[in-house]
């Protein structure tokens, strides 16, 4: 379920190529879904050729050494190991154009001498303020992990008692917006319901934008009390009907309400966009296949990483020591790099480096409580009404699937009060789209389908009538 996400951390260009001089200030926009970065080369010369330095102004990054470059036959070649990213580029009109790559994904990439300018993403469904209802900066604390987290309450109108509902972002660290591939579908969400009478509080991830606390060694769990902190203090607000506090999770916001709602009496409802029903592991194999079919894959490709990642799956489940399992993973790597003799790695890793760094994808705290975690055994004691919805194209949580997996759960809690519905033709973030797949994420204009936000609306107002 996690978001892919590029993070530029170096950078190079560099050389002179046929008498061009290429020395002085470089400006390119890095292009990657959801996201442009302006970035800014300098070259200068040296007793034994040119060396480089990159500026990221946004991320306010400054001289930012250039690691190995090479230029051949009017070719500009780097690679930066510690990122796994790699480029090259050729001279075209007093312009370089090349490819950038990283994590095996490929992103044109253009320098000129003058300043690019950032093209307009279009988000038609963006409110714009002045908002015709109350808004509120808040922040609210997590007692058990010691936590401040951040957020905004919206309700109707600044006096009077109101339905409420917390909203609950996906994996990866996001902001309250659960900004990300140039979306803001909590802002929609949460814009769409407050005009037709629901307050809404949205926060930011703890460690993520005004949120305080460590992301990086947090697990859904941790999540899961961060959205608890967020019920206990709605119950302090006069403006809140403490009769009608809900939740509305996203992905992995999907598996934190059920497991707030399992333990929490004052969870009035929930409302499941794209929840999970299946164990981590099997999710992540299901995705896998599904993404990397529409991405094109050969299906014996797709058979074969399914068959490796079902043994580094069950590694983790059975592991109960991480150096053991290190170890572990580590012999699976070698014996799997030994059968494929032509494997390259990128330019400047070394074979123990490759594995380290593959390891690493799979050993960190999110991830492997991720991949044992089983959302049927909170789903199984959830009393209270819940809607669960997903699109029939979503390849990250498959409607079919997880949808009868929630549905089974629900019917061992003896819960009647369920409604599960799959949405034709919207994706996993409940955008009308083509094929479902990733890569449309940011290419569509739309945030959020208005079917999926009517049917939203429609079962929270029978819930606080």
């Amino acid at each position: 379920m996690k978001k892919a996400s590029i993070t530029i951390v170096i950078f190079f260009l560099s050389l002179t190529t046929f008498g061009q001089d290429i020395t002085g200030k470089w400006y390119g926009l890095l292009k990657v879904p959801g996201a442009q970065l302006p970035i800014e080369i300098n070259v200068t010369k040296t007793e034994n050729g040119y060396k480089s330095t990159m500026d990221s102004p946004e991320q306010k990054a400054f001289d930012i050494p250039i690691p190995s470059t090479s230029f051949e036959n009017g070719t500009f070649k780097f690679a930066i190991p510690a990122g796994r990213i790699e480029y090259e580029g050729t001279f075209e009109n007093n312009k370089i154009k090349g490819i950038f790559k990283q994590v095996g994904q490929s992103f044109p990439m253009e320098l000129s001498r003058e300043k690019v300018v950032k093209v307009a993403l279009v988000r038609p469904q963006e409110p714009k303020k002045p908002y015709p209802y109350y808004t509120e900066e808040v922040t609210f604390e997590n007692k058990k992990d010691g936590v401040t987290l951040a957020g905004t309450l919206t309700l109707p109108s600044k006096e009077g008692n109101f339905p409420v509902v917390i909203l609950i972002t996906g994996s990866s660290p996001q902001n309250r917006d659960e900004e990300l591939l140039g979306h803001k579908p909590f802002l929609v969400i949460s814009d769409y319901l407050t005009r037709n009478g629901i307050g809404v509080l949205r926060y930011d991830d703890r460690g993520t934008a005004s949120s305080k606390g460590n992301y990086a060694t947090s697990t859904t769990l941790d999540f899961s009390y961060d959205t608890e902190a967020a019920v206990n203090y709605l119950l302090s607000r006069k403006e809140i009907n403490k009769k009608s506090i809900g939740l509305i999770g996203h992905s992995e916001g999907g598996v934190v309400a059920p497991m707030v709602a399992s333990r929490n009496k004052n969870v009035s409802f929930i409302v499941l966009l794209a929840g999970t029903g299946l164990r981590g592991d099997k999710l992540l194999l299901l995705q896998q296949e599904l993404i990397s079919r529409a991405d094109g894959a050969t299906e014996e490709n797709i058979n074969e990483a399914k068959i490796f990642n079902e043994k580094i799956f069950d590694l983790i489940i059975k592991s109960t020591d991480d150096s053991i399992l290190n170890a572990d993973l580590t012999n699976l790597f070698e014996e799997a790099i030994s059968k494929t003799p032509d494997v390259k790695y990128p330019e400047g890793m070394t074979k123990d480096q490759y594995i380290k760094f593959q390891i690493n994808q799979y050993t960190d705290t999110w991830i492997k409580y991720f991949i044992r975690l089983d959302p049927s055994i909170a789903l199984e004691k959830v009393k209270c009404p819940v809607l669960a919805l997903n699109g029939l194209k979503d390849l990250q949580v498959p409607a079919k699937e997880n949808l009868e997996a929630i549905k089974n759960a629900l019917a061992k809690a003896k819960n009647k009060k369920v409604t599960i519905k799959e949405l034709p033709n919207l994706n996993h973030l409940f955008q009308e789209c083509t094929t479902g797949a990733p890569s449309e994420y940011d290419k569509i204009e739309q945030t959020i389908s208005p079917i999926a936000l009517t049917e939203i609306l429609n079962w929270i107002k029978i819930q606080v009538k």
